[in-house]
């Protein structure tokens, strides 16, 4: 398969050119618009001035959830109280690659600002909403469905996990051990609990203004119909447990899926500290340390919940 050519500051501004040229005032009337990557070293995703992000697909797969994406922010917007983004061009970049040349959603992001009371409301709006959006719809744009994972399994893999983790003095291994088997099989998912998930929230995707209000959720690509705790899980590692169980309570989620996505972060977070200490995935290892942190923080379900009866619904 040919490589696609590595974006240059000069390509780009070529681009947004081409991509505004029938909207030179969006350029700042420059032309040559003031660009620069969003992040060093990875030359896909651009700022295009302080208004607009241009993001450009490496690949056809990725190509192919960015234009799925564009339909799928137009289903999801209404019914959700936080901003997502809005296209203001799309094409493509190279042959068969496509790019999206975005608004930016002003505020920065969870991992720089605390989500308030306010802020986990309006994370229960975007649950709630997410939950709202017809299947069938988001099913006919292209959503693929995922199969529920089982808690069990990650259970098991993150045990020999935590005790890699222990050696290394990163954690104590027997917290892991809360999680019984049967306490696993209680949390397994019901059938027919589908529903529009996200599927890639993260600190990074969650933008968060100064005061902790949630003003936006960026990056649909991976959205799936599938396990709402999923989402749980997302949220308890951009912002804590007790913030993300608070935010799924007040959006009419029981206990069943705020403990299988408190879980969910918990296994994830130790599974990824040890592959990044031996050598099997990059990062930055001071935000897996802190994503573990989250997902560990104590709630007050888990301490009045016994597990017997934790998969039912109140």
């Amino acid at each position: 398969m040919t490589q696609p050519p590595t974006p240059t500051p000069d390509s780009v501004r070529a681009l947004v050119r081409s991509l505004l040229k029938d909207h030179p005032e969006d350029t700042g009337g420059a032309d040559a618009p003031d660009v620069r990557p969003v992040r060093e070293g990875h030359p896909y995703t651009w700022w295009v001035g302080a208004r607009r992000v241009l993001r450009l697909a490496p690949d056809r797969e990725t190509s192919a959830r960015r234009r799925r994406e564009l339909r799928l922010r137009a289903l999801v917007r209404p019914h959700v109280p936080v901003a997502v983004p809005t296209s203001v061009a799309h094409a493509d970049w190279a042959p068969g690659l496509a790019c999206t040349l975005d608004t930016v959603v002003p505020g920065g992001t969870a991992e720089e600002h605390d989500v308030s009371a306010a802020g986990e409301a309006d994370l229960a709006g975007l649950l709630n909403g997410l939950r709202a959006v017809p299947a069938r719809q988001a099913e006919s744009l292209g959503v693929p469905r995922s199969a529920p994972r089982s808690l069990e399994a990650l259970r098991r893999m993150a045990v020999h996990a935590a005790e890699r983790l222990a050696a290394a003095d990163e954690f104590d291994a027997e917290r892991m051990h809360q999680l019984t088997p049967a306490g696993a099989a209680q949390l397994a998912t019901k059938p027919g609990a589908a529903v529009l998930t996200h599927h890639g929230l993260s600190g990074e995707h969650v933008v968060v203004s100064a005061d902790g209000r949630v003003r936006g959720i960026l990056d649909w690509t991976e959205a799936a119909l599938g396990d709402p705790a999923e989402d749980i899980a997302g949220l308890a590692v951009a912002v804590g447990s007790p913030a993300a169980v608070r935010a799924a309570t007040l959006a009419g989620y029981g206990a069943r899926p705020c403990l299988r996505g408190l879980w969910l972060a918990r296994c994830d977070t130790v599974l990824r500290l040890t592959e990044h200490l031996d050598g099997r995935a990059t990062g930055s290892l001071p935000l897996l340390r802190t994503q573990l942190r989250r997902a560990w923080e104590p709630i007050l379900l888990e301490r009045v919940t016994d597990f017997k009866t934790a998969g039912e619904e109140p």
